[in-house]
């Protein structure tokens, strides 16, 4: 009795000793204790089997708990996480706050010089039982109708099952594939604005899409849209027509060689993208990079084409983007053509051209490669962030880009562009980006657009323009 005594005082001591250690040590020694303690004859084997037993049951309820435990971090946005990382829910927002100075007799009467809160982006994003996630994201500085006042508005919501990498479905109002500078976010493009080609490439619609990555450095996107933009769904065409129950079909394949070599220094972007669709109207807009003027503006029209006639378009896009270490040459080229019939059965076949071609330097000596993922460009991290109190300096960014529109199809033929407007543009931009950590930045652009011919606006008093500069500068916090 006495000795059965002492060994239980001896266990007792050993597990106030054991608790002393941290977790992580306990998890690992209470085992090689348990075995030198039964080796010494302080326990039996019978009641070192107890022990262990006891210790398997508490490691067991530990690993549960840790399972079903939830967790708050901080990366890029505010996380909530299960402690086996099949559930999570995250807070993210962006804010984007500009000023456009068009210079004196740059501006027409309807868009002056002004402030304005280009986006301001609040939403949430999650993974359920590891391969179910979801995303929902409305702009509060969404415009609406008039393109003036400001209304709330439903941005982004999907559902995308994630079993594999390499085929994956989503649904919902999401981005379609196609083009590189779309696929960026707005919170990483390399200028405060897209290019001129951004107006003719799907953007958010309403559809479902099957992409994935089938191999490292390869990625593709196919789609089925409606075609109608944000927040719209098929309508029935005028006169009956109802072309527009015909779906857009999109796809998108990429290919980053650098990724497939095994080089992490560079990235050997290129990519090529199509659409196809009918349509009662299609709509050729062209605006400034300075976000100025909508310099064209023309319509196919169901009332045009008639009952019996048809329209067909389909989009082209090829793209391409050399990164070497702090440089990067991108570049991309989109066709949209319009082929149909009137109802007078006339044809028509006329293709509309928009391209750019950009250079831009991370001076500070950031790598491109580093915020490449996905067949797109990601979030650039300074080196060093901006300490007030320190060295850091954050990362600086200089670039140019040009751009060019050629619809000078539309200036002949069975449905025309008005005399008003021109169907050829010229854009320059010189930018300068400050990046004083990971998630703010702040842009200044001078941009210089040339028409192809005088665009006279009528807003107000009547005023044509053979150019538009413009002066842009961003506030930009995104979490």
């Amino acid at each position: 009795m006495k000795n059965m005594k002492l060994r239980g005082v001896i266990a007792a001591v050993s597990g106030a000793l054991l608790m002393g250690f941290g977790a992580n040590a306990m998890a690992d020694s209470t085992d090689d204790i348990v075995n030198a303690l039964i080796a010494k004859g302080v326990l039996t084997e019978e009641e070192g089997a107890l022990l262990m037993k006891g210790r398997a049951g508490e490691k067991e309820v530990a690993e549960k708990k840790k399972e079903t435990s939830i967790s708050a971090k901080y990366k890029d946005g505010i996380t909530w996480e299960s402690g086996d990382k099949a559930n999570s829910i995250s807070v993210n927002g962006r804010v984007q706050l500009d000023y456009r100075d068009f210079g004196d007799g740059n501006s027409r009467t309807g868009n002056p010089d002004t402030f304005d809160v280009r986006r301001a982006y609040l939403g949430v994003k999650g993974t359920f039982a590891k391969y179910y996630e979801f995303g929902i994201v409305t702009n509060f500085a969404d415009a609406d109708n008039t393109g003036r006042s400001k209304s709330n508005q439903l941005d982004e919501a999907f559902i995308n099952l994630h079993y594999w990498d390499q085929a994956q479905f989503k649904f919902g109002q999401f981005k379609m594939p196609f083009s590189l500078e779309e696929q960026t976010s707005s919170r990483f493009i390399d200028f405060q604005e897209r290019s001129l080609v951004n107006a003719f490439v799907p953007g958010k619609e309403i559809g479902v899409m099957l992409h994935g990555t089938p191999v490292t450095g390869m990625t593709y996107g196919l789609a089925l849209s409606t075609g109608e933009g944000k927040n719209n769904i098929e309508t029935a065409g005028a006169n009956n027509n109802n072309k527009q129950d015909d779906l857009d079909v999109i796809g998108r394949v990429t290919a980053n060689f650098a990724e497939i070599m095994g080089n992490t220094d560079n990235v050997y972007h290129v990519g090529a993208a199509f659409s196809n669709t009918d349509l009662n109207t299609a709509t050729v807009t062209g605006r400034t990079e300075g976000r100025g003027e909508t310099f064209l503006n023309t319509s196919y029209t169901a009332a045009a084409i008639g009952n019996n006639g048809s329209l067909e378009r389909t989009r082209y896009g090829l793209e391409g983007a050399l990164a070497f270490g702090p440089v990067k040459l991108q570049s991309e080229w989109v066709r949209t053509n319009l082929d149909g019939e009137t109802n007078a059965g006339v044809k028509f076949d006329d293709n509309i051209d928009v391209w750019y071609a950009e250079a831009l330097w991370l001076i500070t000596g950031e790598k491109y490669a580093g915020s490449y993922k996905g067949g797109k460009f990601d979030r650039i991290k300074p080196l060093n962030d901006f300490n007030p109190d320190g060295v850091g300096m954050g990362a600086w960014e200089i670039g140019i880009r040009y751009s060019n529109l050629d619809a000078d199809d539309l200036k002949t033929g069975a449905i025309t562009t008005a005399a008003t407007q021109t169907t050829g543009a010229d854009s320059w931009i010189v930018g300068l980006k400050w990046i004083p950590m990971p998630n703010w930045r702040f842009l200044a652009n001078y941009v210089r657009t040339d028409y192809d011919s005088d665009v006279t606006f009528n807003t107000g008093t009547a005023r044509t323009f053979d150019s538009e500069e413009a002066i842009n500068v961003r506030a930009q916090m995104d979490f």
